[in-house]
C-alpha cells in the first residue's frame, strides 16, 4: 500500500509538465504577437498603407498620427513666439525712428508728445522670452500679450510718421508760395527799372560832375541869393566831413533841381525851394523860415542826402540814373 499511494502523486506531477510543455509554444506565439503589435504602433516611419493592410493594426497606426499632431502644434508654438518678438523689435524701431526724425525735422506736427511709450511692449518681451522655455500652452499667453502691444505701438508710429510726412508736405509748399512771391517781386522790380531806365533815355542827359567843381566864390554866408546859397552850403559840408568833390556834386545837383534859387517853385509836383523838397513843408523840420530863408532848406537838404545816399555824390548818381533823386 504505501508504494502505491507514493506513486500517485508521481503520475500528477508527470501530467502537469506536459500540459505546461504542450501550451508553452502558444505563450511563446502570443509574445512574439504582442511585440510585434507595439513595435508597428510607436515606428514612425511605418507607411499607412501598411497600418490599414494589418486590420488590428489600424488603432496603432492612428495613435501615432495623434503623437506627430502634437509634435506639430509644439514646434509651431516656438516659431510663433519668434515672430513676435522679432515684429515687436521691428515696432520699437520704427517708435524710436520717428520719434528722432521728428526731433531733427524742427517742424511742428500739431502734437505736443512726439514719442512713443514701448516700456510695456519691452517688458512683454522679456517675459516672452523667459517663457519660451515653457510647453505651448503655458507661452502661448505671453506671445498673445506681445503681439497686442505690438499692434498699439505700430499704430502710435503710424500716426506719428503720417503727421511727420503732412508737416514736410506744408514746408515744401509755404517754401514753394515764398519762392514765387519773391520770384513775382523780382520780376515787378526789374520791369520797373527796364521802364525807368526806358523813360530815363529819352529824357536829355545831364552833365556829370566836373572833376574841378565849378561853383560862385564871391557869395556870402547867410544871403540870399544862388552864390550866397553856395558859400553857405560850402561852409555846412564840413559838418558832415564831405570835401569838395562832395560839394562839387551838391552844386551839379542843386543846380539841376533849383538853380540854388531858395524860392524855386514846381508847379507839377510841389516842390519847393533848393533842394526841391516834395513837399516843402517838410523843411519845417530844420526852421519855422523854411520858405525864406537858404540856409534852412540847406540845412534840411544835406541831413535828407546824408540819410537817403550817404553823399551828395551818392544822390547826383542816383538822379542822373532816374532823373530825380
Amino acid at each position: 500500500m504505501r508504494s502505491h499511494t507514493s506513486f500517485l502523486p508521481a503520475r500528477r506531477t508527470v501530467r502537469r509538465a506536459e500540459r505546461r510543455l504542450r501550451r508553452r509554444p502558444v505563450l511563446v506565439a502570443a509574445t512574439l504577437a504582442v511585440g510585434v503589435l507595439a513595435t508597428a504602433a510607436f515606428s514612425s516611419a511605418t507607411p499607412a498603407s501598411q497600418a490599414e493592410a494589418s486590420g488590428p493594426l489600424t488603432d496603432f497606426a492612428l495613435a501615432s498620427y495623434t503623437t506627430a499632431s502634437v509634435s506639430t502644434v509644439s514646434a509651431v508654438a516656438p516659431r510663433a513666439a519668434d515672430e513676435a518678438v522679432q515684429d515687436a523689435t521691428a515696432a520699437m524701431t520704427a517708435a524710436t525712428t520717428v520719434a528722432s526724425d521728428i526731433a531733427a525735422s524742427g517742424l511742428d506736427v500739431g502734437t505736443p508728445d512726439t514719442t512713443v511709450d514701448t516700456t510695456g511692449l519691452e517688458g512683454a518681451v522679456e517675459q516672452l522670452e523667459r517663457a519660451q522655455s515653457l510647453p505651448a500652452q503655458y507661452s502661448t499667453p505671453f506671445t498673445d500679450a506681445v503681439t497686442t502691444l505690438t499692434a498699439s505701438v505700430s499704430e502710435q508710429a503710424s500716426a506719428l510718421r503720417g503727421k511727420l510726412d503732412a508737416a514736410i508736405a506744408l514746408k515744401a509748399k509755404q517754401e514753394a508760395e515764398e519762392k514765387a512771391r519773391k520770384e513775382a517781386e523780382a520780376a515787378a522790380a526789374a520791369a520797373k527799372a527796364a521802364a525807368e531806365a526806358a523813360a530815363a533815355a529819352k529824357k536829355p542827359s545831364t552833365p556829370s560832375s566836373p572833376s574841378a567843381p565849378v561853383y560862385a566864390t564871391g557869395g556870402a554866408v547867410g544871403g540870399t541869393s544862388p552864390d550866397d546859397a553856395q558859400a553857405t552850403a560850402r561852409v555846412m559840408l564840413g559838418n558832415y566831413g564831405w570835401g569838395d568833390d562832395q560839394f562839387g556834386c551838391l552844386v551839379s545837383l542843386w543846380n539841376k533841381e533849383s538853380g540854388w534859387n531858395y524860392a524855386a517853385y514846381n508847379s507839377g509836383s510841389g516842390a519847393y525851394g533848393i533842394p526841391q523838397a516834395l513837399p516843402g513843408s517838410k523843411m519845417g523840420s530844420a526852421g519855422a523860415d523854411w520858405q525864406t530863408n537858404p540856409a534852412t532848406q540847406i540845412a534840411w537838404g544835406l541831413g535828407y542826402i546824408s540819410g537817403r545816399y550817404g553823399n551828395p555824390c551818392g544822390a547826383w548818381g542816383h538822379s542822373q540814373s532816374t532823373g530825380w533823386y
